[in-house]
């Protein structure tokens, strides 16, 4: 098997989960992730030279999918098969509370939707997240602290669910 179909098998969950938090669409997010394939593959020697070479991937990926969304200008829903984990105890049906975190992340501004998915479930700091987006770490935690501000809100019906049942 070659390194760049390695790559590929080892980063494509990853990587679509978080493309799509920034096209909220499935099939825009595989386009860029294509994309990107295709540049580390026409310069391979610029990942494999990079500081922090995961952050670096991200950031290749986040600029595909930006063009992508320059030349569509569309505005898309995440697709229903985005797998997003919940607490393993939660007495809710786990489907139905993948669908209301879903429903919420649509719901956040595209830009904190992006800064949730690099933090929870890429575990990346906010000066990674900062590398990646060609931000301030402060701007990076900023949008996380709105964003979770925003999802306690809009999760709050479901907390109390769980909290009675």
């Amino acid at each position: 098997m070659s390194a760049l179909a390695e790559l590929y098998d080892f980063t494509a969950p990853r990587l679509l989960r978080y493309v799509q938090s920034l096209t909220r669409n499935r099939e825009d997010a595989e386009d860029a992730m294509q994309a990107a394939m295709v540049r580390v593959t026409l310069r391979p020697l610029s990942l494999a030279k990079a500081d922090h070479p995961w952050p670096y991937f991200l950031k290749i990926v986040r600029n595909e999918a930006l063009k992508l969304l320059r030349k569509k200008r569309a505005t898309n829903s995440l697709s229903p098969e985005t797998q997003i984990s919940v607490i393993d105890d939660c007495p809710l049906d786990r489907q139905e509370a993948n669908a209301r975190i879903r429903e919420a992340i649509e719901k956040l501004p595209p830009a904190q939707a992006e800064v949730v998915v690099l933090k929870i479930w890429e575990g990346m700091t906010f000066l990674e997240i900062a590398e990646v987006l060609g931000e301030s770490p402060n701007t990076a935690a900023s949008r996380y602290r709105y964003a979770l501000e925003k999802l306690t809100h809009l999760l709050q019906p479901m907390a109390n669910e769980a909290a009675h049942a």
